[in-house]
């Protein structure tokens, strides 16, 4: 296990200059980081003091100790229907544990290094469930975008959207207003940032944010406010406590928190990887993993929840300057002081607000442009995408990525299969042998492709005297293809015959050496060279009586 955070290969050469960007860096996103904290933290049905710590606690972790020089840490929007998901079915408290669980599996991953394994989900599968997170996001936004007079959503898809159609005429008349303004609003302020000094030097969430809650409190708006529902955000750092833990939940939570752990290892590997092409550098993603899981294991004792990377945060570090971790762990500070300073002005934020500003969110994270363009892809990568998008909406995340892992794995298991085939070798010198029979194997002798020898397990009527396999063309043998060469080997052994290899590649001749076929074969029918193998057919050939037809007789040669 190697444990070397990012910030102490930063830290040589560190100057006033380097501080200076990163600081900058960090107030930005720090400021940034505020209205989206509060925001998915209200999203999961957490309160927003929740969020808040999550990103206090987690982002000054993850940057500390991370792999990555830029990573940004908190609470995602990807996390949004998870987490809501287990607050409704199991509580406030099991989620706090569940995120403890998710922490002490990211820690074991990057303990054994599995952050590379994280690269080996195939992009269909990766934007399959992050649409349907989007979407899943963007249905759990209609209750506070319009004001919906409903207690507690449920999790389930079905329940939820009869819950949603039978409450629309409750809609509220100002806060939708309100909502509809927040997010027309975000959508042009880049636009009139242009032209509006002022609005230049605001994120646009935190701008929307600061523009809705003075509109609240002068105008006494009759919507919901973070006051109204949380009774606001204490103006004091949380005690430390460990989370209620109820035993006879502990089992259930294990699904929950795995989830927890595979989508916070995806995101922050995502958002690094991204971050590594923006910079020109490379992370480390075990490093990154250990980072994520011990934010995820102290920041439930905080009151705090699920973190990861944050793409969008990142993004807008690196924009803005930001080069080391420090800039990371400066966000956190400046979220701990406007916490300890400005806490009592949170209580008029209105969650209308709030909730446009996850709904902007929710249509940027989503890759929609995949839909139009999937046409252009082969049948598996269609299915593998929209089964796991349609997976993840109606059902849950967990549940579409395992399909979705398994439809790819098949997918390709048929198409490397495919590739794998055996063709006859025509022997085009003078005074060849007709007894003996040379073919070429071309591709991956797996389990999908086992099939592709069974025609050379000559039947009882057929007699060659010498079987010869060219071996250069293929990359890789498993175990199940090394059977159905000793298969082969032993019903011609049975007949009188022989079997000769040759040109084998690096992994075939280790792993027939490595199990002893090389010796039930013979050290003498394993040969470096086409030329080499005829040869030794020939002396084996000299042994054996005439031959009967074999079945691939027919078949045309190649050269």
């Amino acid at each position: 296990m190697r444990f070397r955070p990012r910030l102490l290969d930063t830290l040589p050469g560190y100057d006033r200059a380097q501080f200076a960007g990163d600081a900058g860096a960090g107030i930005t996103v720090g400021v940034l980081a505020l209205p989206l904290a509060m925001a998915f933290a209200i999203a999961s049905g957490m309160s927003p003091t929740a969020g808040i710590w999550t990103a206090i606690v987690a982002g000054f972790l993850i940057s500390l100790l991370g792999g990555s020089r830029v990573q940004i840490g908190g609470p995602t929007g990807a996390f949004i229907p998870i987490i809501y998901a287990i607050v409704v079915d199991y509580g406030v408290a099991n989620l706090l544990i569940a995120s403890m669980l998710a922490g002490l599996m990211l820690i074991a991953m990057g303990a054994f290094r599995l952050g590379s394994m994280i690269r080996f989900i195939p992009i269909s599968v990766v934007i399959g469930f992050t649409n349907g997170i989007a979407v899943v996001i963007f249905l759990s936004q209609i209750k506070d975008f319009l004001g919906l007079q409903i207690g507690q959503l449920p999790g389930e898809f079905f329940g939820k959207i009869s819950t949603l159609a039978g409450a629309l005429g409750t809609a509220h008349l100002p806060t939708v207003l309100l909502a509809v303004a927040s997010l027309t609003l975000l959508i042009g302020w880049n636009r009139l940032a242009r032209r509006i000094r002022w609005m230049r030097r605001l994120p646009g969430p935190l701008g929307v944010l600061v523009i809705g809650t003075a509109v609240t409190a002068l105008f006494g708006l009759p919507v919901d406010t973070i006051g109204s529902r949380f009774g606001g955000i204490p103006q004091a750092v949380p005690a430390l406590a460990f989370p209620d833990l109820d035993l006879s939940n502990l089992g259930k939570l294990i699904a929950p928190a795995l989830t927890i752990a595979m989508l916070g290892a995806i995101e922050s590997l995502l958002s690094a990887r991204v971050a590594d092409g923006q910079i020109d550098d490379r992370h480390d993603p075990n490093q990154e993993l250990l980072a994520q899981g011990v934010a995820n294991v102290i920041a439930p004792l905080f009151g705090g929840f699920a973190a990861t990377g944050a793409i969008a945060r990142t993004a807008t570090n690196i924009r803005s300057g930001g080069r080391t971790p420090v800039a990371g762990m400066i966000h956190a500070l400046v979220l701990l002081a406007v916490v300890l300073a400005l806490a009592p002005l949170a209580h008029h934020i209105p969650l209308a607000t709030l909730s446009a500003i996850v709904v902007m969110v929710s249509v940027h994270m989503g890759e929609w442009h995949a839909f139009k363009t999937l046409g252009r892809y082969s049948v598996a990568y269609r299915t593998v995408l929209l089964s796991t998008f349609f997976i993840t909406v109606v059902f849950d995340l967990t549940l579409a990525v395992e399909l979705g892992l398994v439809m790819a794995s098949l997918f390709f298991i048929h198409r490397v299969s495919d590739l794998t085939r055996i063709e006859p070798v025509a022997q085009d010198h003078a005074g060849a042998d007709p007894r003996i029979q040379v073919f070429r194997l071309f591709g991956s002798l797996f389990f999908g492709a086992a099939n592709k020898l069974e025609s050379l397990l000559v039947a009882a009527d057929t007699r060659p005297a010498v079987i010869v396999l060219s071996l250069d063309k293929v990359i890789n043998i498993d175990t199940t293809g090394l059977e159905i060469l000793q298969n082969l080997h032993r019903t011609l052994a049975k007949q009188g015959a022989s079997l000769v290899l040759c040109e084998l590649n690096a992994q075939p001749a280790s792993l027939i050496a490595r199990s002893g076929f090389a010796a039930q074969l013979g050290e003498a029918n394993i040969v470096g060279s086409l030329e080499a193998a005829l040869a030794r057919a020939s002396a084996c050939a000299a042994k054996t009586g005439e031959l009967s037809p074999s079945p691939l007789a027919g078949a045309s040669p190649v050269p």
